[in-house]
């Protein structure tokens, strides 16, 4: 097993209430497979609001920490995943405490992953201003044409990188967030040991 202590890069995932669990979890799966069988492990913290965290679908996660003691300078990345408005995402993902959050992260050029919608509050925050970036695709583009009202360059594309943020379309895209999110943090080659170690075709 890969153990590298306080070296270990840090990831933090937070999770606004509502989240999507399948959206999360590639981020605790790849990050853990990388410390279990790859070349450098990547430490997770998972941040939240409140304790417990009701996901979309009433999976309820424990938090290691809560937002108020949370700093970005206490890690090297930041993800999180989309959700659904119904299950209240939204009232936590725009909260500015979060998006002041990101913003901190792309300030100082940290790695930022969001799965599906999650790239709303990241258009929220106004750190794509600018950028390109891509969400949910279906419903006749609903939550792309919000994306745009952010002043994001809005491409038709499954995945969207620009600089150090990556955003997605949709749930089924996560493990690919998370792949190119190791590589950020690592490296090529060590996201191609961890994709073969889960049984994923390296690419």
């Amino acid at each position: 097993m890969n153990t590298k202590g306080n070296l270990m890069k840090q990831l933090l995932l937070f999770l606004p209430k509502g989240f999507e669990e399948v959206e999360a979890a590639v981020f605790t799966d790849v990050m853990g497979w990388s410390r279990a069988e790859g070349l450098e492990g990547v430490g997770v913290t998972i941040g939240a609001f409140q304790s417990p965290i009701k996901a979309t679908w009433n999976l309820r996660v424990l938090p290691d920490v809560m937002m108020e003691q949370i700093k970005a300078a206490d890690y090297d990345a930041l993800a999180f995943p989309g959700g659904f408005e119904e299950a209240g995402y939204y009232d936590e993902a725009y909260e500015e405490q979060f998006l002041q959050l990101i913003r901190d992260f792309d300030a100082a050029g940290k790695p930022i992953a969001a799965v599906c919608v999650g790239a709303l509050p990241l258009g929220k925050s106004g750190v794509l201003k600018g950028r390109r970036g891509t969400t949910y695709h279906l419903n006749d583009g609903h939550r792309r044409k919000q994306l745009a009202e952010f002043g994001v360059d809005v491409v038709d594309e499954f995945l969207a990188i620009d600089n150090n943020i990556i955003t997605s379309s949709c749930p089924s895209t996560g493990f690919d967030v998370a792949f190119k999110l190791l590589r950020m943090l690592t490296s090529e080659e060590n996201e191609q040991t961890v994709r073969r170690a889960m049984g994923f075709q390296g690419n």
